[in-house]
């Protein structure tokens, strides 16, 4: 009865994803906010448009398949730095920490925050600015668990808070994501991913920024405030496959693919792959499109060949501790690419 139980739970993921699929509305792209979710600030994931959504794993699940946070050895840290869209000046951080629990489980927690730089405060008295600037706030936590019920099936949920303010107006939400990881072959060659990101209530700005003066009918001012309208989280399904391939002793070679179903934007369909050198070397390539015909306004930034590198050196004979150096780069249109640097430490 065990035996059959992880087949069928495979199976009915499978078809919920493909009904996912084909409820989209194409008619809602461009509506939803907090879209700060859909950047990966992690070098790895990113140097592969997330396209290791079978494979990921530690702190790199935060943002693509929560199911990989327990395939550690035991503990990990992470810490990303991101240039994005260069030269804008737009900067992302992020720290991740990912622990493992007894045997099959494991604990995760992350932290992402976007630097916008000043921007100048305008009205319309003075359109060219008041001489003053203000800084927005996109930030948000994370809290994750998952675990693997064989090295074949693990699966994984992660809950976030999200946050957005400038001076005097904010947003506070959540979101859930949950995924699963499926391996399969004598010596697990064969993986599986499946991921449904960002489904959380719908956010709505407040504050006394939306206060404003108007004349009553007798000619005194009045306050008033202005309601806004909610957003929506940008919701999708995730969906990959890759295939280990031994090359003699020393080299694995790793094609994969994936589908993305965007719920408030283009689908995406994506191939790479992953060379790793004596367990030390990485070397990743990958290429995403978008499915469907549309124009240069609607295709979206990041289009086209994505590449990374990453290093990972043992600290000590055993090779208990890891350091891990990771670099990815995404060109976009327009704008001259982001670049993703990343360090960790496995322990």
């Amino acid at each position: 009865m065990k035996r059959n139980l992880t087949p069928i739970k495979i199976f009915f993921l499978t078809i919920l994803s493909v009904n996912l699929i084909i409820a989209g509305n194409p008619d809602r792209q461009g509506e939803a906010g907090a879209y700060e979710l859909l950047i990966n600030p992690w070098a790895k994931g990113s140097s592969l448009y997330n396209l290791n959504v079978s494979r990921v794993k530690g702190s790199e699940a935060s943002f693509i398949n929560p199911a990989g946070f327990g395939r550690i050895k035991n503990q990990e840290v992470l810490i990303g730095h991101t240039r994005w869209l260069s030269p804008s000046g737009i900067t992302v951080n992020a720290f991740g920490y990912t622990t493992k629990i007894k045997s099959s489980g494991a604990l995760s927690v992350s932290l992402m925050s976007l630097d916008l730089g000043s921007i100048k405060v305008t009205t319309t008295a003075a359109p060219e600015g008041t001489g003053a600037t203000y800084k927005p706030s996109f930030f948000n936590i994370g809290v994750g668990y998952s675990h693997n019920f064989t090295d074949k099936v693990s699966v994984g949920l992660m809950v976030r808070g999200i946050s957005e303010a400038i001076a005097d107006l904010n947003a506070f939400g959540f979101s859930i994501d949950g995924g699963v990881q499926y391996a399969a072959g004598s010596e697990n060659q064969f993986k599986l991913g499946i991921a449904l990101r960002n489904i959380g209530s719908p956010m709505r700005f407040s504050g006394e920024g939306l206060s404003t003066q108007l004349p009553s009918p007798k000619t005194h001012p009045l306050t008033y405030d202005v309601r806004l309208s909610g957003f929506e989280l940008p919701s999708l399904l995730h969906l990959g496959l890759s295939y280990d391939i031994r090359l003699g002793d020393y080299i694995q070679t790793t094609p994969m693919a994936s589908f993305t179903a965007n719920s408030f934007g283009k689908d995406l369909l994506g191939v790479g792959v992953e060379t790793e050198i004596n367990k030390m070397f990485s070397l990743r390539f990958a290429y995403s499109g978008t499915l469907g015909s549309g124009t240069e306004d609607t295709k979206g930034a990041y289009l086209g060949f994505a590449m990374g590198f990453g290093l990972e050196y043992p600290l000590n004979k055993k090779g208990n501790s890891v350091l891990m150096l990771d670099y990815g780069y995404r060109p976009t249109n327009p704008f001259q690419g982001t670049h993703n640097i990343g360090v960790g430490l496995s322990f």
